[in-house]
């Protein structure tokens, strides 16, 4: 009887959040142990299905870093990594493609068919729904590094996903974008990101490895439940974000500039942690507004 009680006290204090979010856009990036560990993807693929159930519209961005190194190590193929970013090659592209869409994209499609939802895949024949021109970077000195077939976000067919929603799909969205003379390699984060800001997004979530930003990231119990644009350039600077929580948080904070309301990093492991994040009040990571 207690447990039912508690139960029903979690879901009344969950209302006010269905009502505001209600048609909302919610973009969430999956990585991490989300695509590695099958019991994580699916419990955080029943949140994102309660979800659309109560009237809100997410759309999932998946990254897949781990499936194509693995699959870049067996078929003898060296990468490395410059500033975040993998230097892809054309043989290197081929391999990424193959992974993400058929690998990862597919395989997020199935779990969603399996638990009873219709997700939709955002690569139709071959062509993503995103474009982009070829990214650059500079080393310490400012010379210019060629990272091959990488690239940086330009637009975002903002009709398809509409689309897709309206008709109570959720969009899978795989990191590949559309150049001038063929397909680029995009950072998961940043695609998360530019989709958010371009759509207007309620809300930006991103799934991860650790509780969200912490001022001792030894200490679990150290997290910080909500941070504002300030707090957040401030923690940069005195070296308290760094690693990878730092092109996280650079991504919140391009996100909410173009327009998104609220930014959360979470840990995508603990159980319902999606919802527990969108619809309790004190959350479970840590939101970042302006």
């Amino acid at each position: 009887m207690e447990e039912a009680i508690r139960k029903a006290d979690i879901l009344i204090e969950a209302v006010p959040y269905i009502r505001a979010f209600r048609d909302k856009l919610v973009v969430i990036k999956l990585g991490g142990s989300a695509l590695v560990e099958g019991n994580v993807m699916r419990r955080l693929l029943e949140d994102v299905i309660f979800m659309r159930t109560v009237g809100m519209r997410p759309i999932l961005v998946h990254g897949g870093g781990p499936h194509i190194s693995k699959e870049l190590a067996k078929r003898g193929k060296e990468f490395k990594f410059v500033q975040g970013h993998r230097v892809t090659d054309q043989e290197t592209l081929d391999i990424v493609v193959d992974v993400l869409i058929n690998d990862v994209n597919k395989g997020i499609l199935r779990e969603l068919e399996s638990l009873g939802d219709g997700g939709v895949s955002m690569w139709r024949d071959g062509r993503p729904p995103l474009r982009a021109k070829k990214y650059m970077t500079t080393d310490e000195s400012g010379r210019k590094i060629d990272l091959g077939r990488v690239g940086d976000l330009t637009s975002v067919e903002e009709k398809a996903f509409y689309k897709a929603c309206k008709a109570g799909k959720i969009p899978v969205v795989p990191p590949i974008a559309q150049g001038r003379d063929g397909l680029l390699n995009v950072n998961a984060d940043n695609v998360a990101a530019f989709i958010a800001g371009s759509l207007k997004a309620e809300k930006l979530v991103f799934l991860s490895n650790t509780h969200g930003i912490m001022m001792d990231p030894s200490r679990d119990d150290s997290t910080v439940s909500s941070l504002s644009k300030a707090e957040v350039l401030s923690l940069v600077e005195r070296g308290v974000i760094t690693g990878g929580m730092l092109p996280k948080s650079w991504a919140c904070l391009r996100a909410m500039e173009s327009g998104v309301k609220k930014a959360h990093i979470i840990d995508g492991r603990i159980p319902h942690s999606l919802l527990l994040e969108i619809f309790t009040e004190k959350g479970i990571g840590t939101q970042i507004v302006l």
